[in-house]
């Protein structure tokens, strides 16, 4: 492997994985880089090409210099390949050879798997700039258009450090795998992104802020898990790619914080506490996208037994969250309880832990969720609102695993198909909420100023008042 290296900033493609050193390699991401900008400007934000964004940009893989700040305008952003300086020997974290020397080639059993587990959270990366483009043009403030923005592109360079992977390590199948991550579109009927979730539409800031929360949370857990992986230079990207997840979990946390909170003001100004008859977003709306979107990305985690799972931890590939946190790294004994439906109801049964690897992340996720719940309630208890928030069972709405193929209610109750559809209006996102939330979301462009229907965030970006023009759109 390559020596993790100071960021060369001259190269067409910044980098510290010393490209310079690899002319094949440099040549072949060259020439993937005019149909990745292609693909940009096709599918990514609409319409604001022109426009300087205040973005962060990696200048380093330091811990303390890594962001810099700066307007750029969004087809000149310097996307790049970064990998984490590795902390310590390199080693398997976890499975049968755990404590063993980490891979820094691929070792020909764990091939397809590794292409595998690449292609996959590599096809993420750009299907959720194409689910998110025409958002810019109903932006609730200059501040919230500037955090899109910061998404998107990061996005952008995420899918750039699972493609310098396919291309430096996987061979022609890699440079194929690569121009595919480029052909599939989110939501396409003949060629869809590989996930559920990233085939949703998120056509308002509502699911934006949701998907930002919920979706993005599901992918900084695979992150996590595939920063454990015992091939080295998957780990250290993965690292790395956490660094700028962070903020996206920020935008979504506290996009619907911000929401509950001028939600909960709207509430108490009304003289009937009808939020919407003050152009705001009532809460039963609010949890009908928290169902929605959380029931999809719990999907992204992958069936409750799975023999994937067991075989990715056997063999080394892909770890649990924070693996060095667990005492026993093997795994090999321990059960994991779960409920079943059989004949018609709920029975719980022992499952062997190896096979259950999904459902141990999916825990780690639930809890993360349920900690920003309590928070959103604690908003809503300050602004003396009597709403709480909730997050549905983990067997509600589900299209993956165990649950897929039956219906339960949002407390987990085994229902009828008949029932459920008779709710579902009352426990999903509609088409008239939709119709709703396009109607009172108009852009708003003047710094310093917030839509109706959100409330202004506590502070700016980097230091800057939360009146800082964070896209010039008069340059």
């Amino acid at each position: 492997m390559t020596e993790v290296s100071s960021v060369d900033l001259n190269s067409k493609i910044p980098n510290n994985v010393g490209l310079s050193d690899d002319p094949k390699l440099r040549r072949a991401l060259e020439k993937w880089l005019p149909e990745y900008l292609e693909w940009w400007n096709d599918m990514g934000p609409s319409d604001f090409y022109d426009k300087p964004v205040f973005l962060r940009t990696a200048v380093s893989v330091t811990s303390d210099g890594w962001a810099h700040y700066d307007y750029v305008k969004l087809p000149e952003y310097r996307w790049g390949i970064f990998l984490a300086p590795p902390k310590g020997p390199l080693t398997i974290k976890c499975g049968d050879d755990a404590g063993k020397p980490a891979w820094t080639e691929i070792p020909g059993e764990h091939r397809n798997a590794l292409r595998r587990i690449i292609v996959t959270q590599a096809d993420t990366e750009p299907a959720s700039v194409e689910q998110q483009r025409m958002l810019g043009h109903m932006a609730p403030s200059l501040y919230d258009l500037r955090n899109l923005f910061q998404v998107n592109v990061e996005e952008g360079r995420h899918l750039w450090a699972m493609v310098y992977l396919l291309h430096k390590y996987f061979g022609r199948d890699g440079r194929d795998e690569a121009e595919e991550l480029l052909q599939r579109r989110s939501g396409d009927p003949d060629k869809p992104r590989i996930l559920g979730a990233f085939n949703q539409p998120c056509d308002h800031w509502l699911s934006f802020y949701a998907f930002t929360m919920f979706t993005d949370r599901d992918g900084k857990y695979q992150l996590a898990a595939l920063s454990e992986s015992g091939f080295a230079p998957l780990a250290l990207s993965t690292q790395f790619m956490l660094t700028e997840e962070a903020h996206h979990l920020f935008v979504g946390e506290t996009g619907l914080d911000r929401i509950i909170r001028r939600s909960a003001e709207l509430e108490r100004e009304d003289p009937n506490g009808d939020v919407r008859a003050q152009g705001g977003i009532d809460f039963d709306l609010i949890q009908r996208t928290i169902n929605y979107w959380y029931s999809y990305s719990l999907d992204l985690f992958g069936g409750e037994i799975s023999n994937n799972a067991s075989d990715f931890f056997a063999s080394g590939l892909k770890g649990r969250y924070r693996e060095d946190k667990f005492e026993d790294h093997k795994a090999i004994a321990g059960t994991y309880r779960l409920p079943v439906v059989e004949n018609g109801r709920l029975v719980e049964k022992d499952v062997p832990l190896r096979h259950a690897m999904n459902e141990v992340l999916r825990d780690a996720y639930v809890a993360d969720c349920e900690r920003a719940l309590r928070k959103w309630n604690r908003t809503l208890e300050q602004m003396g609102s009597s709403t709480r928030l909730y997050l549905p069972s983990r067997r509600f709405h589900r299209h993956q695993g165990i649950y897929a193929g039956h219906y339960f209610d949002p407390q987990g109750n085994l229902i009828t198909e008949e029932e459920f559809e008779r709710n579902r209006h009352k426990w999903l996102l509609t088409p008239a909420d939709n119709d709703y939330l396009l109607s009172i979301m108009k852009p708003v462009y003047e710094p310093g100023k917030f839509a109706n229907w959100i409330a202004p965030p506590k502070r700016g970006i980097e230091g800057k008042p939360i009146d800082f023009e964070y896209v010039k759109m008069h340059d």
